[in-house]
């Protein structure tokens, strides 16, 4: 993938994120068998929450993440419509005799709005994080999928380019954002995308995939594994940012190295407004010294620096 370019971030920046689906979960069983199958409290959820979740092997490595919003009638999956094929395909391997039905709901859409003044782009927006309420035929969720301020909708998908005209006529100086915007917001708060930031051998923990695991549920797939790193201490790599002294953003795959060994590869990376020229690698723990420099490809180099890069 290439690296993203610099993009402002607007009071309010909308836009339908056509590649997530959504994904009705029904039957007597749904609740108990996705507290198995991830790594959310789906079980001790409460009507009205949004549940981060990742999907794992039984060795803790992500096979997917999603956000589960909580309603009474149903789990409603919202996903990539990728990772869903690859999700849908193990979670059926694991169906047994339990009552649990997975539906695609084609008639819905996921809108993204982000910015300082998210919030206030619907009627309603819940000031909780992490929640969401129902207005008229959608639902308005308080949810920082990329680390930011921000709310989703969930809305009929006859009705995007009318939520979208609402949402942009009531916030002053929004507009509608493309998916550079979201990279560089995504990347400016270190969170990661599975499949981009990860590989099928990365364990949710090397990632920083933390704020999608409760580590006070009960069993689940995977769970041995992290508690066992939790525990321990046992990670040999993690996820850190880098600022880059380069003249170009390097794309995905330039090599990091430390002393002539490589200790990772750029995974993500983008011209921030905000940071400059900025990345994600997970690293060898060689090179978990923050302000260390390493060396990027042939030329260059990048200073690790702690994530969020606000914090840094």
């Amino acid at each position: 993938m290439p690296h993203s370019e610099s993009t402002d971030i607007p009071p309010a920046g909308v836009l339908a994120l056509d590649g997530r689906i959504v994904v009705r979960v029904t039957g007597d069983d749904r609740a108990s068998f996705f507290h198995g199958m991830c790594t959310a409290d789906v079980k001790g959820a409460r009507f009205g929450s949004i549940l981060p979740a990742l999907f794992l092997t039984e060795h803790a490595h992500v096979i997917a993440d999603a956000f589960i919003w909580v309603t009474p009638a149903a789990l409603l999956l919202d996903i990539d419509a990728d990772a869903w094929t690859r999700t849908r395909a193990h979670l059926e391997k694991l169906l047994v005799a339990d009552d649990v039905e997975f539906e695609d709901a084609a008639d819905l859409a996921v809108i993204d709005v982000e910015g300082p003044a998210a919030l206030d782009a619907t009627a309603k927006s819940p000031r909780t994080p992490w929640s969401f309420i129902e207005a008229g035929s959608s639902l308005v969720g308080n949810l920082p999928r990329y680390g930011g301020s921000a709310v989703s909708v969930i809305a009929p998908r006859d009705s995007i380019d009318s939520t979208i005209a609402a949402i942009l006529a009531k916030v002053p100086h929004s507009r509608r954002s493309d998916l550079a915007m979201l990279e560089t917001i995504r990347i400016e708060n270190g969170i990661a995308r599975v499949g981009v930031d990860t590989t099928d051998k990365t364990i949710a923990l090397e990632a920083r995939l933390n704020r999608s695991i409760s580590f006070n549920k009960g069993c689940y797939l995977g769970q041995e594994t992290i508690e066992r790193a939790t525990a321990r201490g046992g990670l040999k790599k993690r996820m850190f940012g880098l600022k880059f002294n380069t003249a170009d953003v390097p794309n995905a795959g330039a090599v990091l190295s430390l002393d002539g060994k490589e200790v990772g590869r750029v995974s993500s990376s983008v011209r921030s407004p905000r940071f400059g020229a900025i990345g994600l690698a997970i690293l060898h723990h060689s090179a978990w010294t923050l302000g260390i420099e390493l060396k990027v490809g042939e030329g260059g180099g990048a200073i690790v620096t702690e994530l969020p890069f606000a914090q840094s």
